[in-house]
């Protein structure tokens, strides 16, 4: 995984918040919040077959997803950009079941009002095979530029996000 840092999987083995951007037809991105799985290098997204995203991936199959961390002075980013491939059938379904074991509880994993309707929407899988990375850390520019300074109080030169 070049260009992925010696932190970057850990900190997408994370359970956070992604954002994916697929190609529309007038080549504009199509960019939005998503749950995601880290797996032997790929990214995956559960999705519906008829969702936007889906339907960008198929008909110009590339995608990029982004993960980042935004707490004012620690914040981080990890971007993996390359072809992306539509799952289907058992292996989706599997993949699905996993994306939500990390987001959701027990409880509504097995609530059919919540896992049940969730687990039927997303009937595709998104799989990103990124062949770039892009990664980032405030922390390595704040101790390149101002020797730690921020980092050690952000408190004092960062507000805090809404």
């Amino acid at each position: 995984m070049a260009g992925l840092p010696e932190w970057g999987p850990r900190f997408l083995e994370q359970r956070r918040i992604a954002t994916i951007a697929t190609i529309e037809a007038d080549g504009s991105p199509h960019v939005v919040p998503v749950w995601y799985l880290f797996r032997d290098g790929l990214l995956y997204v559960g999705t519906q077959s008829a969702s936007r995203k889906a339907k960008n991936a198929t008909a110009r199959p590339r995608a990029t997803l982004t993960v980042d961390s935004r707490k004012p002075g620690t914040e981080r980013f990890v971007s993996g950009s390359g072809p992306a491939t539509i799952l289907r059938g058992d292996e989706a379904r599997a993949i699905v079941a996993a994306v939500h074991e990390r987001y959701l509880t027990g409880d509504a994993r097995s609530d059919p009002r919540v896992g049940g309707a969730l687990a039927a929407a997303d009937d595709v899988v998104i799989a990103i095979r990124p062949a770039i990375w892009r990664a980032g850390a405030s922390a390595e520019l704040d101790a390149q530029f101002f020797g730690g300074l921020l980092s050690a109080t952000p408190q004092k030169w960062f507000r805090e996000l809404d």
